[in-house]
């Protein structure tokens, strides 16, 4: 079934060209009507266009009455133009059927407006990292790479109202057991949370907004993070502030995602993202679960910020339930 989705730049500038048209052709491809904002491929420094440029991108977005406003990509900026959006009206397109979608940078709207507002979007793809990834062909004629084939798949159950979940299996690691700092053991056994608020994105971004007004102060929620380009002393540092600020203490669950983009060294020994799990799960009580199919990775599936959902863990084997949105 067709859909009107919106394109827009609420963060950085469009530099991948390409990307753009081969994300704005693909979704064409596959029915839907593509709207492009006035000043998706503006330029101001790193930004696609100063910021009163951004906030009027978001707007029109929210008066847009389209299906789905979908962000152009990542990068920085939403988090210095957040006092100055216009959050009921955002609420109100969400209330009328229009589903924001996005990921990264877009942790800081989708927060935001969860605080502000309540109202729910959707951690996603963008169209350049999602849509735009460039189709090679084999040998033989047959694409090896492009789009993602569960991504597109999961965007395309959010559309039609028919997501009802996300299941994946967690690293070896996950199933563990490790002490608490309480003496009791956190084990593979069966476990099921339920009517919890799903809430999360980049943890770089979402650390940044720890002390402000445009964090959400779940109580009892399932956090998701994932992050890239950053090392896992640095993944550790910013858990560490969330931890020192009390909000992984919160949390029934914490679900790490993906974290790519980043370099070991010598000076390591054996420090890898692997060694921050475990840390994690000795200082706090929250369920840490690994390896969700969340990212700046191909194979991302959708989730709803600010839903409540059912998380039911066994072994390895994890999944995420919310039912029809």
């Amino acid at each position: 079934m067709s859909k009107h989705i919106y394109i827009y730049s609420p963060s950085g500038a469009v530099r991948d060209k390409a990307g753009f048209k081969r994300g704005l052709q693909r979704l064409q491809a596959l029915g839907h009507e593509v709207e492009v904002d006035e000043a998706a491929l503006a330029s101001h420094q790193r930004f696609a266009g100063d910021d009163d440029t951004r906030l009027a991108a978001i707007a029109r977005a929210a008066a847009s009455g389209a299906d789905v406003a979908l962000i152009s990509r990542g990068g920085y900026g939403l988090t210095r133009i957040l006092p100055g959006i216009n959050y009921k009206a955002v609420a109100k397109a969400v209330q009328r059927g229009t589903q924001f979608v996005g990921m990264s940078d877009f942790t800081a709207f989708q927060l935001a407006l969860l605080a502000k507002t309540g109202a729910l979007t959707w951690a996603g793809p963008s169209l350049v990292e999602g849509f735009g990834e460039p189709i090679v062909m084999t040998e033989r004629g047959k694409a090896a790479s492009g789009p993602d084939d569960i991504m597109e798949a999961c965007f395309d159950d959010m559309l039609q109202g028919q997501g009802e979940g996300a299941g994946w299996q967690q690293d070896k690691i996950a199933t563990l057991s490790v002490a608490s700092p309480s003496g009791s053991t956190l084990s593979e056994d069966e476990f099921h949370i339920k009517n919890a608020t799903l809430w999360g994105g980049n943890l770089a971004v979402l650390s940044g907004l720890v002390g402000t007004p445009y964090l959400p102060d779940i109580k009892g929620g399932i956090l998701f993070l994932e992050d890239v380009a950053e090392h896992p002393y640095r993944v550790e540092r910013m858990l560490t502030q969330l931890l020192l600020a009390g909000i992984l203490g919160k949390q029934k669950a914490v679900v790490l995602g993906q974290f790519t983009g980043y370099q070991l060294n010598a000076h390591d020994k054996g420090f890898k993202m692997a060694a921050v799990v475990q840390w994690l799960r000795s200082r706090t009580k929250a369920r840490v679960l690994t390896n969700l199919p969340f990212g700046h990775v191909p194979t991302k599936v959708l989730l709803p910020v600010g839903a409540k959902v059912d998380l039911v863990s066994q072994g390895r084997d994890s999944l995420l339930v919310w039912g029809h949105l």
